[in-house]
C-alpha cells in the first residue's frame, strides 16, 4: 500500500442507514423538495430529511449497488442506503468515486431473484484511502477531468452510432417510397403463402430435443435469433407441429408482442420452433425473402405496427393487423437490385456501428482502469 494511505472498513469510516420511506401517495407533485429513491429522483415532497447532498446506494432490485447523489434539501427514502463519512478525513466525492469502481461491493449483494444490500453486509468491506485530504481532492480533480473527457467522447461516439443507423433507416424509407411509386399497393398477405404465429399452448419442456425460442431470444439490435439460452422441446412434440409452425430458410420471423416489429430473416437450415409472441411470414414464389425482410424493417411498416398494436401492459400486433399491412408489390428484378443496394449499405452501417461500439467499450474500460489506478495509489 502506498505511503500515506490507510486501510479500513466501511463500518469504521462511514455511517450507513436507510431513512424513513414515504409512499408515492404521500408525495406532492408541486412540492418544494425532491424525493430520492433507489434510482435517483422520484418525486417531490413538502419536507426534507437531509439538508446536504448524500451518497446513495441502491439497496434492492436489478440496479442493486448502483450509485446516486442526492440534491441539497432532499427527502431520501428507505429504498436507498445513505453512506456518509464519519469525519472530514474522508471526502464525499472521493467516497463516491470509490463506490463507482474503486471497491468491489458485489460480495455484499445477496439474493438472486431480488438482489439486495444490507448494512451488515457492507460493514466489513475493506477500503483504502490517503489520509491527506489534499491528496484526496487531487485525485477527485483528476478523475473529474478525465471522466468529463470520457463523457464527451462517449457522447460523440453514441451520436455517430445513432447517425449511422439513421442514415440506413432514411435510405430504407426512400426505397420504400420509390417502390410505392412504381409498384402496386397490396396487403402483406398477398406476398405470403403463410402468415402465422407460434403454438399458443405451453410447450412441454425437455432435457434434450429441439430448441424452442421465445421473444427474449430475438436480438433486437442485430435482428437475429440467439440460440445460446433456449429451452428444448421433445422431438415428438416438434414432429407433431404443422409445417407452418416450423421455420425454414427464407421465412421471416416477426415479433408481435412487447418489443414488436422486429423482423428476422432465416438464412440457416436449423430445426427449431417458436412461441405465439413471434409471427412467421413465408413468402410466395416471385417474392424475395430479403426484399420482404427489408420491407418489414422499413419505417413505413413499423408505423403501421404502432398504429395497429393493441393492449396496455404489453402491446400486441394481431395476425389480422400483420396480414393487412399495406406494402408495395414490385417485379422480382426490382426487388433483387434494391436488395443488393440495401445489403451493401447495411454492411457499411454494420461496420460503422462496430467501430463506434468498440470505442464505447474502450471508453468504459478506460474508466475502470482510471478508477483502479486511483484507488491503488497510482494516479
Amino acid at each position: 500500500m502506498r505511503r500515506g494511505w490507510v486501510k479500513s472498513t466501511l463500518s469504521e469510516t462511514c455511517d450507513m442507514y436507510q431513512p424513513k420511506t414515504i409512499t408515492s401517495n404521500e408525495m406532492i407533485p408541486d412540492g418544494p423538495y425532491p424525493v430520492f429513491g433507489a434510482n435517483g429522483a422520484i418525486g417531490r415532497y413538502d419536507k426534507f430529511n437531509h439538508e446536504d447532498p448524500q451518497l446513495l446506494i441502491t439497496c434492492r432490485g436489478a440496479t442493486c449497488g448502483s450509485v446516486n447523489v442526492s440534491e441539497p434539501m432532499s427527502w431520501i427514502t428507505g429504498n436507498a442506503m445513505v453512506v456518509r463519512p464519519k469525519s472530514d478525513n474522508l471526502d464525499l466525492r472521493f467516497l463516491e468515486y470509490m463506490f463507482r469502481g474503486g471497491i468491489d461491493i458485489t460480495p455484499a449483494i445477496t439474493g438472486a431473484a431480488q438482489p439486495q444490500i444490507t448494512r451488515t453486509n457492507l460493514n466489513p468491506i475493506e477500503i483504502r484511502y490517503p489520509l491527506d485530504s489534499e491528496e484526496q481532492q487531487r485525485i477527485v480533480t483528476l478523475l473529474d477531468e478525465a471522466f468529463d473527457g470520457i463523457a464527451t467522447a462517449r457522447a460523440h461516439a453514441e451520436k455517430n452510432l445513432q447517425n449511422a443507423r439513421a442514415i440506413f433507416e432514411s435510405h430504407l424509407q426512400s426505397v420504400f417510397d420509390e417502390a410505392a411509386e412504381i409498384g402496386e399497393w397490396v396487403v402483406l398477405a398477398d406476398l405470403a403463402t403463410e402468415i402465422t404465429d407460434g403454438d399458443h399452448m405451453p410447450p412441454p419442456k425437455s432435457m434434450r430435443g429441439v430448441p424452442f425460442i421465445t421473444i427474449g431470444n430475438i436480438a433486437k439490435d442485430t435482428r437475429t435469433v440467439d440460440f445460446s439460452d433456449t429451452f428444448m422441446v421433445s422431438r415428438l412434440y416438434f414432429d407433431g407441429l404443422k409445417p407452418n409452425k416450423k421455420p425454414q430458410v427464407g421465412d421471416v420471423l416477426y415479433t408481435v408482442t412487447g418489443s414488436y416489429g422486429v423482423p428476422v430473416l432465416i438464412t440457416e437450415s436449423r430445426e427449431f420452433c417458436f412461441q405465439r409472441h413471434i409471427g412467421l411470414i413465408r413468402p410466395r414464389p416471385g417474392v424475395s425473402s430479403e426484399w420482404l425482410y427489408y420491407l418489414l424493417m422499413s419505417p413505413q411498416v413499423f408505423k403501421q405496427a404502432n398504429e395497429g398494436a393493441t393492449g396496455t401492459a404489453q402491446k400486441t400486433v394481431s395476425l389480422k393487423v400483420l396480414r393487412g399491412y399495406k406494402v408495395p408489390k414490385v417485379p422480382m428484378e426490382t426487388q433483387l437490385s434494391t436488395v443488393a443496394k440495401l445489403d451493401s449499405l447495411f454492411e457499411e452501417t454494420q461496420r460503422l456501428e462496430s467501430t463506434y461500439q468498440q470505442k464505447l467499450t474502450a471508453l468504459e474500460e478506460l474508466k475502470k482502469s482510471l478508477l483502479y489506478r486511483a484507488f491503488s495509489g497510482n494516479l
